[in-house]
Formats: C-alpha cells, sequence, structure tokens
C-alpha cells in the first residue's frame, strides 16, 4: 500500500466516506407523503392485534393481573402450547385452575386471529 491511498483511519482517528456508486439524487430523507403515511399506520388501533392479558381473582369482586394464561385455561379455550408461543400468549405454567374470563377472553382472541385482517 503507498502513502498516498487513502487509509480508512488516518492518524486523527476519524473514517472517511466510502465512495459507493449511490445515484446523487438519491432520496436521504423522508417527503412529506411519507411521514403522512407513517404517521397514519401509527395512528391505527390495533388492540384485536396484541394479545389480551389474562388476570386472576383475588376476593370478593377484585382481580389482579396475571403473569399468564394457566394450563387448564389454554385447555379449556382449545388452544396449544404451540399456537400460544405463535400467537404471542403468555404462559404461567405454575399458575392452577381456569378462570372462566379468561377463558372467554382467550377463545375469541384466537377466533379473531384466525379472520384476515
Amino acid at each position: 500500500m503507498s502513502s498516498k491511498d487513502p487509509v480508512n483511519l488516518p492518524r486523527k482517528l476519524c473514517i472517511q466516506r466510502a465512495k459507493c456508486d449511490v445515484l446523487p439524487n438519491s432520496m436521504t430523507t423522508w417527503h412529506k407523503r411519507d411521514w403522512q403515511q407513517f404517521y397514519e399506520l401509527a395512528r391505527r388501533p390495533w388492540q384485536r392485534h396484541r394479545p389480551p392479558r389474562p388476570v386472576y381473582q383475588t376476593g370478593l369482586n377484585r382481580v389482579l393481573p396475571a403473569q399468564g394464561f394457566s394450563l387448564s385455561e389454554l385447555d379449556d379455550a382449545g388452544v396449544d402450547l404451540e399456537l400460544a408461543e405463535s400467537l404471542g400468549l403468555p404462559v404461567d405454567a405454575g399458575r392452577i385452575g381456569a378462570y372462566g374470563p379468561n377463558v372467554t377472553v382467550l377463545r375469541d382472541f384466537v377466533r379473531s386471529s384466525r379472520q384476515p385482517f
């Protein structure tokens, strides 16, 4: 290598730009329409895509969020572990028992996820 060739990290420790075959008029920033499309997508409601959160009953008329659905809730809803994982459903193998509203929510979510969006 000769001393006249540019080096990637010279003594000043700065990176030099590589010369690529890039068109001089290539898009480097977003245009107004690109931003409009981005914010239109970001504003869309996506609750139907988000997996439901499980709850468990702690007392009379009181529920708290659970770590995941129990295996018996998944079984009652007709969901196996592979399907639960592919849908992004949280599973808590340590929970015992099935809470009725969780099973209902799971059935509805699986039914809606099978329909095309």
